[in-house]
């Protein structure tokens, strides 16, 4: 069953937090350029915002992107490119929202991620049942470095609770590969 309503990732490297609290851009990586296209496309999501202010960052993205629409990658690997032909890099969150919005001709629910969270508004359930109300569209972010800065969590619309583990020393450090993954499971049972 697809989603209720066009749903969007973003994997946002600029704002971050870095380990001592500062706000930083976090460098882009192959494997979650990848990796998070193949979730988001198994899962239906409409598209993948990768974001960086950083332009060197956006001209290997890019770069990486045309690699698999020309012929060498399609031959390559025909599923790549399948997944990566709804990746996009973006300057900003704020851009992405904008794009998400002429896209569907209204502002999506921004959702925010993090492992850290001391307050949440909701788990997966109570989402899908927010934002098919009224069929708002959904953007969900997710953070690199140490997470999403404090004022992107703030403006959010919903803070998704946290993915728990089970170890009981309290270690909950996934790879944002990882929890991508498991949200986008999530989201779909609770349909």
């Amino acid at each position: 069953m697809p989603f209720p309503v066009p749903c969007y990732i973003g994997l946002v490297h600029g704002p971050i937090k870095s380990k001592d609290g500062s706000e930083i851009t976090t460098s882009v990586t192959n494997l979650d350029i990848h990796d998070i296209a193949r979730s988001a496309r198994t899962f239906g999501f409409k598209k993948y915002f990768i974001v960086t202010p950083i332009k060197n960052q956006q001209a290997m993205v890019k770069k990486i992107l045309g690699f698999w629409e020309a012929d060498s990658g399609l031959i390559y690997n025909p599923d790549r490119r399948n997944a990566l032909a709804e990746a996009e890099v973006i300057d900003s969150i704020s851009d992405a929202v904008k794009k998400i919005t002429e896209i569907e001709g209204r502002k999506p629910c921004v959702v925010v991620t993090g492992a850290n969270f001391d307050k949440y508004d909701g788990k997966e359930k109570e989402l899908i049942q927010k934002i098919s109300v009224d069929g708002t569209p959904m953007f969900l972010l997710f953070g690199t470095g140490w997470g999403l800065t404090a004022p992107v969590v703030e403006q959010a619309d919903f803070r998704l609770e946290p993915i728990f583990g089970i170890a009981d020393d309290g270690y909950n450090h996934l790879s944002v590969r990882s929890a991508v993954a498991i949200y986008c499971d999530r989201l779909a049972r609770s349909l």
